[in-house]
């Protein structure tokens, strides 16, 4: 039985490798947030402007946000803009009809985003929010105008254009290819993406490459200030998305640590127990 229990254990941790290797780009670490009541007020913030528009939180309240240190009335006055009350839910009044016709599908309630993204012994959805929403970059071949590196060809534009500043994107790739008599070779294609998202190609044959094949990313900001106050942004955005996925995670921590402290103190005495249970039977 045991036996079992172990492989079972062994190839759920394979499968979530393997699930968190397929996604291709690499999550970057988030900040750790996640008790800074300033960052998550300010991730609050961005939320309501700039995400609340598309994308519900149909399972958080309004006066929930009070649990982050805001009163009734800074919530009426920083982040209720329209007719809802402090105890109402985070609805849009956009229709999944509307959605599919302007973005070719409904964008996603955003109430556990962060935990529908986590995986097990792998990076957390948090990583992933904070990576996918620092990736974005202008691509005129598409149909908004934008593109991402951890979700290629996605339907989302950047919400966040006007917090990120200008950049440019090079995307670097060695891949194999074929010529006009179908033999393959490697090549490396440098694509450039401009400010204005106008793409720049160049290809170049390998001789005698025999690696594998790669890719790599970059961004050029022409602010680095701009950017960095962006980062921080997105981080906030990001620990805040993750405290909504489960408001009362902290607590859950805290309790974990004093069962699994009583739970080593009652293993302590029950080994004790036994023994001088059995000590005159052996």
């Amino acid at each position: 039985m045991l036996k079992k229990l172990l492989g079972a254990l062994a190839l759920s941790l394979t499968c979530t490798l393997a699930l968190a290797a397929e996604g291709g780009a690499h999550l970057d670490r988030t900040p750790d947030r996640i008790t800074d009541l300033a960052a998550l007020q300010n991730g609050a913030k961005l939320f309501v402007n700039y995400c609340l528009n598309c994308h519900s939180a149909n399972s958080m309240r309004y006066n929930k946000l009070m649990d982050l240190g805001l009163s009734e009335d800074e919530i009426k006055k920083n982040l209720l803009f329209s007719r809802e009350k402090i105890g109402d839910l985070m609805t849009i009044s956009m229709t999944p009809a509307d959605a599919k016709k302007w973005f070719g599908a409904a964008p996603p309630d955003l109430s556990v985003i962060a935990r529908a993204k986590s995986t097990n012994f792998g990076p957390s959805g948090v990583d992933y929010i904070y990576t996918y929403l620092r990736t974005f970059y202008r691509d005129s071949t598409t149909k908004t105008g934008w593109n991402n590196v951890v979700f290629p060809s996605v339907g989302m534009p950047n919400a966040l254009w006007e917090l990120e500043g200008p950049r440019s994107f090079t995307d670097i790739a060695v891949h194999q290819v074929a010529d006009a008599q179908g033999n393959p070779h490697w090549e490396r294609t440098t694509t450039v993406y401009d400010a204005d998202g106008i793409p720049t190609v160049k290809s170049e044959a390998l001789k005698d490459y025999t690696g594998e094949a790669t890719r790599v990313t970059r961004f050029d900001s022409a602010d680095a200030k701009t950017f960095s106050k962006f980062e921080s942004d997105v981080a906030d955005l990001s620990n805040f998305l993750g405290w909504m996925a489960e408001p009362g995670q902290l607590a859950r921590k805290q309790i974990g640590v004093w069962v699994m402290l009583f739970l080593f103190l009652f293993l302590f005495v029950a080994i004790r127990m036994n023994a001088a249970y059995w000590k005159h039977v052996r």
